[in-house]
């Protein structure tokens, strides 16, 4: 069953208690979900991954929101959030606080409630909730991770070489890629709440159930990445793949697989989070890839528009079509057109979304399942866009002999540092 109406009485009088005076929670009016909240008792199989007990009585509706339409998928999301946090070996404070950051630099205002009532849990979080309002720069290891999630937010290819070069100083090549992922998600997270248009929980304030320690590791300031167990195993399946991990587009192991795996927890939670999710899926492959493709279009994602090139021409689009979709939207179906208008509006400036925009995409689609997969595909490539062209990350050969097959020949070009100078 699906709970019809999510109104609580008084959430305009919290947006206006929280402890930040800008006007985007004070401004922000009380939201119907725009898409089906599943009831309580549906998200129970959560466990402990959630930040809540299950008996607190206290339900994120992000957590509802995805047990709504893929109820398999919102265990492996909580893990997901829990491990961005946890995971890895920065601090859960300065992670929470680049989730702030971004959350305040996208506009989502639900993201924003969230993140500040789990940094007001330790003396530390509630510290970087101050540091998270000012602007000026100190080449300290917080401040760097605020910036570096700023910076990531705001353009898919980062830092400049230069600042680039202040947060090696600090952080090594594995946390590097640990801060890349933890901005990345938090770009998938407040699109998510923007798009699924989700309204402020009566208990926002509460504190969140006791939270887990951080976990001490004795390689933590090595000045060399050491590999761990983790990462070797997670090599291992990557060469060793199963039959659901050769379903990819016939590059063999990409390049942000071999990145990710740095990271290995953070890694593992989110590729098996969008396993889930696409196990549910009901929009066609060549419709997500559409998406995708105008996402990394909008974003100028090298890497990934490469990606989505090969994987229409593999699903059978013309390459006149493709040619086409490199110049304007003419050769797009009417259907087409009103999924990357939407996706393209929620990638660019998801703060302006609204739930008439999100009903706009369903009656286009004519399926509530298909639109809530389309919103899922856009957030994954605010995700993805921001980590590929973010670390520079090169793309595979037959990824790029594909491209000039539909293109032509030098069509590609290697990423150019260029592109980052301000």
């Amino acid at each position: 069953m699906l709970q019809k109406k999510s109104l609580f009485s008084g959430v305009t009088l919290l947006f206006l208690m929280l402890p930040f005076g800008n006007q985007m929670l004070a401004d922000t009016p009380v939201r119907v979900a725009s898409v089906p909240l599943a009831l309580d008792n549906a998200v129970l199989s959560v466990g402990n991954e959630s930040l809540d007990s299950t008996t607190s009585g206290r339900v994120p509706n992000y957590l509802k929101a995805i047990a709504g339409t893929m109820p398999e998928a919102a265990p492996s999301f909580a893990h997901l959030f829990k491990t961005v946090l946890y995971g890895g070996t920065i601090s859960p404070e300065i992670k929470a606080a680049m989730g702030l950051k971004i959350a305040q630099e996208t506009g989502s205002p639900y993201l924003v409630a969230h993140l500040t009532r789990i940094l007001k849990t330790t003396e530390k979080g509630r510290t970087l909730i101050a540091l998270s309002t000012k602007a000026e720069p100190k080449d300290d290891a917080e401040r760097l991770a605020l910036r570096y999630a700023t910076s990531l937010t705001k353009a898919v290819h980062g830092m400049g070489d230069t600042e680039f070069a202040l947060v090696r100083a600090y952080y090594n090549d594995a946390q590097i890629v640990e801060l890349s992922s933890v901005t990345c998600f938090f770009n998938y997270f407040a699109r998510f709440c923007q798009g699924a248009g989700l309204p402020l929980e009566a208990w926002v304030k509460e504190a969140p159930d006791a939270l887990p320690k951080e976990e001490t590791r004795e390689d933590k300031a090595a000045r060399i990445t050491l590999a761990s167990d983790a990462e070797m195993e997670t090599g291992a399946k990557l060469l060793t793949p199963s039959p659901d991990l050769k379903k990819g587009l016939g590059i063999g192991i990409a390049n942000s697989q071999r990145a990710m795996m740095r990271v290995p927890d953070i890694g593992e939670a989110w590729w098996g989070y969008m396993r889930t999710s696409r196990a549910g899926a009901k929009l066609s492959r060549t419709m997500q890839l559409h998406i995708s493709f105008a996402v990394s279009m909008a974003n100028g994602c090298r890497y990934c528009t490469v990606h989505q090139v090969v994987g229409l021409k593999r699903q059978g689009v013309e390459i006149s079509k493709l040619l086409a979709m490199a110049k304007d939207d003419s050769a797009l179906s009417p259907k087409e057109l009103i999924v990357v208008t939407f996706a393209r509006k929620l990638t660019k400036s998801p703060g302006e979304v609204t739930s008439a925009d999100y009903e706009t995409l369903r009656k286009g689609l004519g399926d509530d399942h298909e639109a809530y997969d389309a919103l899922l595909q856009t957030c994954t490539f605010s995700f993805m866009n921001r980590f590929t062209d973010g670390l520079r990350l090169p793309s595979e050969d037959e990824a790029v002999k594909v491209y000039q097959e539909v293109y032509g020949d030098g069509s590609y070009r290697a990423y150019s540092s260029e592109k980052t100078k301000r």
